[in-house]
């Protein structure tokens, strides 16, 4: 049977308790999951997250159970397919069939190989209905984006990558350097857009960046979002010489990777590594550490499996080149800074060029707030490659 008007109710439950789990899970998927009675009372919810072991259906069938709630003939309405191989848990397909669990209703399905539809092939062959949401549905395409980084790094085995940028007018990141007088970081958008890009950190495992951008701004590039988080932001600086400051803020607190050169000045390790960072050296690639490789030891070292970038034009441009950008954001402030100033992009005349090769494309706008009258910044969104399909 399709999924119901009704059904959309407790499914969107569902997607807020993944929402509210969004940093918890990772690198596992993002789900969260709601089981009602056959007259729609809310037996038991939850959400997966990965310290505590429990996928989003075992925590609603714990929730369920210490309410003293029976859930046999109940529904369970969940994000994403429940899983059918043994992990660090059992299959949830499994958990759910032998609770008694009469029908499931899924919002998109798991991406991950092992899974694939093997989740509702299992629930179906033990007779249960299963029913999963249309996938241009706005349940289905929330579970999704909810998931990209999983769905992408799962089939690709490296991280999601989404190349963040603010531009003006005349497509540049920043004026001339030579109208610069002090370190520091130079505002193009208001506070609500860069209130915005704190929700796109807390999302991501990594933030990655390169050593212009240390040494031009001296920028913390933490989450400041607020919101909990399972592990920190893990600060990633491409410095092929390692010249980046010890008293960089980046550095405070260590959690942070410099990625250099093989032959990288071995006297700087010494107090780079007192800040509590640690030095990747790596093969070079156009005289800089290899991206590729980079990416690759994230993921399979690290379990990363999404990466922010906020950079200049030259790891911008490294990236591009490499065809190592998955999505896209921009954010675009009513000002020009003029032909002197920094660009975008050395590779794309200008990020409109870039966006006429984006798909779904989305545009949001925040009021710029200061000075009064300045129109509102704008923000375009996009994918250049699928996250639900390998590159």
């Amino acid at each position: 049977m399709p999924v119901l008007p009704q059904d959309e109710i407790h499914l969107q439950r569902a997607l807020d308790l993944a929402q509210a789990a969004v940093g918890l899970a990772s690198p596992n998927p993002t789900v969260g999951c709601v089981i009602t009675s056959p007259t729609g009372e809310v037996l038991g919810e939850g959400a997966h997250h990965y310290d505590a072991f429990d996928h989003a259906e075992i925590a609603a069938l714990k929730q369920a159970a210490t309410q003293g709630h029976d859930v046999a003939g109940a529904t369970a309405y969940v994000t994403l397919e429940p899983c059918a191989h043994h992990g660090r848990t059992g299959p949830c397909s499994e958990a759910l069939i032998a609770a008694g669990i009469q029908r499931c209703v899924v919002a998109a399905i798991d991406p991950n190989p092992l899974t694939r539809n093997k989740g509702l092939a299992k629930m179906r062959d033990a007779g249960l209905t299963v029913d999963v949401a249309g996938r241009n549905s706005p349940q289905a395409k929330q579970a999704r984006e909810l998931n990209d980084a999983f769905a992408f790094a799962i089939q690709n085995q490296r991280p999601f990558v989404t190349l963040k940028s603010a531009v003006s007018l005349d497509g540049k990141i920043a004026p001339a350097a030579s109208t610069r007088s002090e370190v520091s970081p130079h505002w193009l958008t208001g506070p609500s857009a860069r209130e915005s890009v704190q929700q796109l950190r807390h999302a991501s495992d990594v933030l990655l960046t390169g050593v212009g951008t240390i040494l031009a701004d001296d920028p913390s590039l933490t989450d400041r979002s607020g919101l909990p988080r399972r592990r920190p932001l893990l600060r990633v600086i491409f410095d092929s010489a390692l010249r980046t400051p010890a008293d960089a803020k980046v550095l405070a607190g260590g959690n942070a990777i410099l990625v250099c050169a093989e032959n990288a000045d071995e006297d700087r390790d010494a107090a780079l590594k007192a800040t509590g960072a640690d030095i990747w050296r790596l093969p070079t690639e156009a005289n800089r550490p290899n991206i590729h490789l980079t990416l690759r030891k994230l993921y399979e070292e690290l379990k990363m499996t999404s990466v922010i970038v906020e950079a200049g034009t030259g790891l911008t441009d490294a990236l591009l080149q490499r065809n190592l950008v998955d999505h896209v954001v921009l954010y675009y402030a009513d000002t020009e800074l003029g032909s002197d100033a920094i660009p975008f992009s050395t590779r794309f005349p200008s990020p409109y060029k870039l966006q006429e090769s984006l798909t779904e494309v989305t545009r949001s706008t925040f009021p710029h707030g200061d000075p009064i009258g300045t129109e509102d910044d704008v923000r375009i969104t996009g994918y250049l490659h699928n996250p639900w399909a390998k590159v």
